[in-house]
This record gives C-alpha cells, structure tokens and sequence, in this order.
C-alpha cells in the first residue's frame, strides 16, 4: 500500500544574522519506519548529513538566510520562492529545499543551512547545487552529485560522487569508491574496496586501499598513493 507522510514544518526562531541579513529557522521529522533511502535534492546552502545508529525519525534543522532586506521583505520572499519539504513514500524520505532567487531585483541570493540526523542504516542520494556537503557515518551505499563546494565524506558504504568544483575530502569506506571531479584537491583514506577517480585538476591522495587504484585522468596536478594492496592504474 502506497503511504505518504508530510511533516509538519515548525517555526523555531528568526534572528538577525546581520544588520541586513534576516535568518529563521524551522525544524521537520518524518518517520524512517520502511524507509530504506534518503534522497536530498537541495540548493544552495551547507549540508551536513549524520547517520545515527538507532533513531526512529529522519530528523532536520533548516536554517534560512535572507541577505540584505528588511523581515518583511525576507518572509515574502520566503512565502513565494521558498521550497522546504519532507516527505516519505514507497521506501524513500525525500528532502526537497531550495529558494529561487531569479526574480530579486537586488542581486542577492538566498539559501538555505541544513543539518540532517537519519538512521545510519539507510542509503543516501544527494543532489546539490552549491556550498559544502559532510556525510557521516551510513553502512549503506552514498551517491553524491554536486555543482560546487567542499565535499567530506567519512565512514559509509560505497560511495560515488560527482563533483563540479571543490575539495573532496574521504575517510573510511567499506566499499569501492568512485570519484569523477572537475576540480578541486582529492584526499581518500581508508577504503575497503576499489578506488576510481576521473579527475580534471588538482592533487591527488591516496592512501590505505584494500584492492586496486584506477585513475582514469589525472588531468592537472600531483599525484601520491601510498599502502594500495591491489594493482595500481594510471591512463590519465
């Protein structure tokens, strides 16, 4: 039977961030139960995702930035370009958040801060546009497909990202990795499984590598591998 749950959204606060910088926040929950995966699709903005062993709900606190406008202005803006939901159906929670800033007459961009708590059981997709992403602490598999902003990854399942810009920072996966980046430093330790990178520019770490390391390109910048107990490939 298909089931659907939308959480109620609660208002938490607003501040001041800055003289001209209006900020509130709100927190949402939904239910894990038969929830197998957590797809974020979110737009500018931190995102900080934390798999807790044990926890019955999928828990996040949004933090809405309005720059440079009054607080009416900012929650008009938040009423009609604003899009904060989650919601569950069919074995997946869906976090959908983002604030669409093309018709602002003044320039300045939204976004939107969030810290996610989740069943570190559950396997993780994220879409992201922009800012920094930090995933910690999944068993499952982890997908991530960025445009821009540092990337930290630590103690998950297989993991695959895809990465415009940004440093991307890994430690311990229990699973072969997978990396296709245009540009940015790349650092992976730990992984229990195959490494594979297809990289534009930037340097290039690895170390601790349970099977082999494939570098398809290493486009610009060094390279450095250390304890790989498998084969190592370099076409690039």
């Amino acid at each position: 039977m298909r089931s659907l749950i939308v959480t109620a959204i609660f208002l938490a606060s607003h501040t001041s961030a800055a003289a001209s910088d209006y900020e509130e926040t709100r927190d949402l929950a939904v239910s894990a139960s038969d929830v197998d995966t957590l797809v974020i699709n979110v737009g500018a903005g931190t995102l900080d995702v934390t798999g807790v062993d044990g926890i019955g709900t999928i828990e996040v606190k949004a933090t809405i930035v309005i720059p440079d406008v009054s607080a009416d202005e900012a929650r008009k803006i938040i009423e009609k370009d604003m899009v904060l939901r989650l919601e569950s159906a069919n074995g997946e929670a869906v976090l959908h958040s983002g604030i669409d800033s093309r018709s602002w007459g003044s320039g300045s961009s939204g976004r939107v801060d969030l810290e996610v708590r989740a069943p570190s059981t559950l396997a993780v997709s994220i879409d992201d546009s922009s800012g920094s992403i930090e995933v910690s602490n999944f068993s499952a598999d982890v997908r991530i497909d960025d445009s821009s902003g540092s990337i930290d990854v630590e103690n998950v399942g297989a993991l695959s990202i895809d990465d415009g810009s940004g440093s991307i920072d890994i430690k311990r996966a229990n699973g072969d990795v997978y990396v296709n980046d245009g540009s940015g430093s790349i650092t992976i330790e730990s992984v229990d499984g195959t490494v594979k990178i297809d990289d534009g520019s930037g340097s290039i770490r690895v170390s601790d590598v349970s099977e082999d390391l494939i570098i398809v390109d290493d486009g610009s910048g060094s390279v450095s591998f250390s304890d790989v107990r498998g084969t190592v490939e370099e076409d690039g």
